[in-house]
């Protein structure tokens, strides 16, 4: 394989996590059309047995393949990612959440897309979001594919599925990695290197299975984290990032969250935040 072809995936692994979603995602990544020349596995913190078993298990099979870097304590995903992009050997690193399932041509599709550009530093997708069974599509969260389209749409909302994206590491490191937030690390970060000059696409496809959970709505109905997206925008906006206007509309749409029933917040996610599939 070409060096501009390899790349390296970049996990993060905490106590919490099941290891039947963790092991449906490590295979999504071995199973790659193009597969990964590396796969590097932060453990943020110590580990139940049941997760040491299966990075143990897949580190006897491929002994080559992966790298694990272990946190004495859990630091959260920001500050766990920053450990592992030191250890990643290649340019490309595509990151990949434990629970989610990357479609079989999702990172052959961005390392194209990066050797017919090379001026891209940031590809993500549009993801399928599901509840139970991966083939059961509930919705699915499309972002804006074109860099002015993405730009403009990081002033109120994160413009990539961080789960789906690959980047170049240099860049990343660059622009101080992932900042010390225990949310929203990654709007912070992409925002950071867009307006440091660096260039982003979305392939306008889902390339990525996202575990949703039914109660997600209901877990965004508090105080801490209205406040944090709101005061994260407020940032935006002292930088010049983000307009006045942005962060009017942000803080306003944060206190409706805060206040409406969730069955109105679901119907305006189906309606106007995602699409839902009718199949």
């Amino acid at each position: 394989m070409s060096k501009e072809k390899k790349y390296s995936v970049l996990m993060s692994i905490y106590e919490n996590e099941n290891p039947d979603y963790f092991k449906l995602s490590i295979e999504s990544m071995i199973n790659q059309s193009l597969p990964p020349s590396e796969i590097v596995i932060v453990k943020d913190g110590k580990l139940p047995e049941e997760l040491d078993s299966v990075i143990e298990e897949y580190q006897s099979f491929y002994t080559n393949l992966f790298s694990i870097v272990p946190l004495e304590h859990n630091v959260g995903l920001g500050k766990a990612l920053n450990e592992g992009l030191k250890v990643c050997k290649y340019e490309l690193v595509a990151r990949m959440d434990t629970d989610d399932i990357s479609t079989n041509e999702r990172c052959e599709l961005q390392v194209k897309e990066f050797m017919k550009d090379k001026s891209l530093t940031i590809i993500g997708s549009n993801i399928d979001e599901f509840y139970d069974e991966p083939e059961q599509i509930a919705t699915s969260r499309v972002v804006p594919s074109d860099h002015k389209e993405i730009l403009k749409f990081a002033k109120r909302r994160n413009p990539f599925n961080h789960p789906s994206v690959m980047y170049k590491k240099t860049e990343v490191l660059q622009c101080g990695g992932y900042g010390d937030f225990r949310r929203n690390q990654d709007l912070d970060l992409f925002v950071r290197m867009l307006h440091n000059g660096c260039r982003g696409k979305n392939i306008n496809k889902s390339l990525l299975l996202f575990r949703a959970n039914e109660d997600n709505l209901k877990r965004r109905k508090s105080w801490t984290k209205c406040k944090s997206y709101t005061a994260m925008i407020y940032n935006f906006w002292r930088k010049g990032y983000s307009s006045l206007w942005d962060l009017i509309v942000v803080a306003t749409s944060q206190v409706i969250v805060l206040v409406a029933p969730t069955s109105f917040l679901e119907w305006l996610s189906n309606n106007y935040l995602r699409k839902t599939d009718t199949k």
